[in-house]
């Protein structure tokens, strides 16, 4: 086995062996390991350009994945005795008409227990469809035998089929988007 000398210190023995660029001819591991670190440098730099340029395409895009869509915003539920109003604004993002919806709507207490449900057609049916860009209101009316036990409800809104132009079904999780007004 080899005896490896310090040569840190320069001693009269080692002296010519510190000039320019003989230090790395003596040990060729530190060759190597700059050459690995230099590798993983590129890598790593290559890696940020790369991810640098996927955030700046998914920025550009967003806007536009986001607009082909059927924006909903659900409004807090009105209370008045027995009856609870829940106002649903609706705007199509989509290429096509929306020819008909159907939605429920569920009116949740401060407990979290459901206190009322309704289901409706809120687009088509007895309603005229929705162009593309076009704007419409539904109002949710939900009635109870008694008298609601707290105004504080919360409306929970869910669309179970959206049927547009050339009655071609849209993909309710990825086509509507729901949003609670204020947000």
């Amino acid at each position: 086995m080899k005896e490896i000398k310090n040569f840190s210190q320069p001693s009269d023995n080692n002296q010519d062996h510190f000039a320019a660029g003989t230090r790395d001819c003596l040990f060729p591991e530190l060759i190597l390991a700059k050459h690995k670190k230099r590798k993983f440098m590129f890598f790593e730099m290559a890696l940020d350009a790369l991810l640098k340029e996927f955030t700046v395409i998914v920025i550009l895009l967003c806007p536009l994945l986001l607009s082909a869509q059927l924006a909903v915003t659900v409004s807090p539920p009105n209370v008045i005795a027995q009856k609870a109003m829940v106002q649903l604004k609706m705007k199509n993002n989509l290429a096509q008409a929306v020819k008909s919806a159907r939605a429920v709507c569920f009116l949740l207490d401060d407990k979290g227990s459901m206190a009322g449900q309704s289901t409706k057609w809120v687009i088509g049916q007895n309603h005229a469809s929705l162009v593309p860009k076009g704007e419409t209101t539904f109002n949710f009316v939900i009635t109870s035998p008694q008298p609601w036990t707290t105004t504080n409800l919360t409306a929970k809104v869910s669309f179970s089929l959206v049927v547009l132009e050339g009655d071609k079904l849209a993909d309710v999780r990825r086509d509507v988007i729901l949003q609670t007004a204020g947000n």
